[in-house]
């Protein structure tokens, strides 16, 4: 589920705040759990910049397997498609989990990716596997 176009539909207005993220992820969490129920595999592509956002994910979805990409903030900002940190430094938005708000890196992944150094068709493979083992 792209998060972004989630965002737009759940949240219209988005403000950010954490009282909106608690919403946001927890119907995230609602809406995958769904899907896994009916047989749908689910993968989330978002920041979920707290620990009890994952965790609620963890507890409610089975065979959960969680993925952090591990990226120094300066490698970040210099693959920025979306041109957030940009608008981070120019004073436009003031949201940004990493840059503005804290980021709570997971204690027990079970893959890391280092966004920074590893080749992208090593960790899809790494990523993979680990799903195959989950769920065979």
């Amino acid at each position: 589920m792209e998060s972004d176009v989630l965002r737009r539909v759940l949240t219209p207005n988005p403000t950010y705040d954490n009282a909106e993220r608690d919403r946001f992820y927890g119907q995230l969490v609602s809406i995958g759990a769904l899907l896994v129920s009916q047989g749908v595999p689910v993968i989330f592509d978002a920041t979920a910049n707290r620990r009890s956002y994952r965790d609620a994910a963890r507890r409610q979805i089975p065979k959960f397997l969680e993925v952090y990409v591990e990226c120094p903030l300066e490698t970040c900002i210099a693959r920025d498609p979306k041109k957030i940190y940009r608008r981070v430094s120019d004073g436009a938005v003031t949201h940004v989990p990493g840059a503005q708000v804290e980021y709570e890196p997971p204690l027990a992944p079970e893959v890391i990716v280092r966004g920074d150094g590893e080749e992208a068709q090593l960790a899809a493979r790494r990523i993979l596997d680990c799903l195959w083992q989950l769920t065979s």
